[in-house]
C-alpha cells in the first residue's frame, strides 16, 4: 500500500468513528465524547475513561488504546485487522466501548 492509499483509508476510518460517536449520542442515552486532534481521536465517556485512536503513517498502523490494552492494524485491502490476529478494529472498539462505557455501544465498520 501507498503512504497516499493508506492515508485515504485511515481517515475514512477516523471520520467513519466521528460519525459512529454522533450516531450514539443522537440515537442512545450513551454519553459519547469526541475530540479529534489531527490524526488523534480521544473518545471519552461519562466515567472519565477513554479510548485512544491515533496514526502511525511511518508503519502504516491504527493504533487503539483502551484500558483493556494497546491493539495496532492494518488495512488487508478490505478491512483493519489486528497485527497479532485478534480481533478487527470494529469489533474491539465496540467490546472496549460497552464495557468502558458500561452500556452496550455498537460501532459497525458500516454507516
Amino acid at each position: 500500500m501507498t503512504d497516499i492509499e493508506f492515508l485515504h483509508q485511515a481517515e475514512a476510518l477516523l471520520k467513519a468513528v466521528e460519525l459512529h460517536c454522533d450516531r450514539i449520542n443522537d440515537e442512545s442515552d450513551v454519553d459519547v465524547d469526541n475530540q479529534r486532534v489531527g490524526s488523534m481521536i480521544t473518545i471519552t465517556f461519562t466515567n472519565k475513561s477513554q479510548i485512544i485512536i491515533n496514526l502511525q503513517k511511518p508503519i502504516q498502523e491504527v493504533w487503539l488504546a483502551a484500558r483493556s490494552g494497546g491493539y495496532h492494524y492494518r488495512f488487508d485491502g478490505h478491512a483493519w485487522m489486528n497485527t497479532k490476529g485478534g480481533a478487527d478494529f470494529w469489533s474491539q472498539l465496540t467490546q472496549d466501548a460497552s464495557v468502558q462505557s458500561g452500556n452496550t455501544i455498537n460501532f459497525a465498520a458500516a454507516l
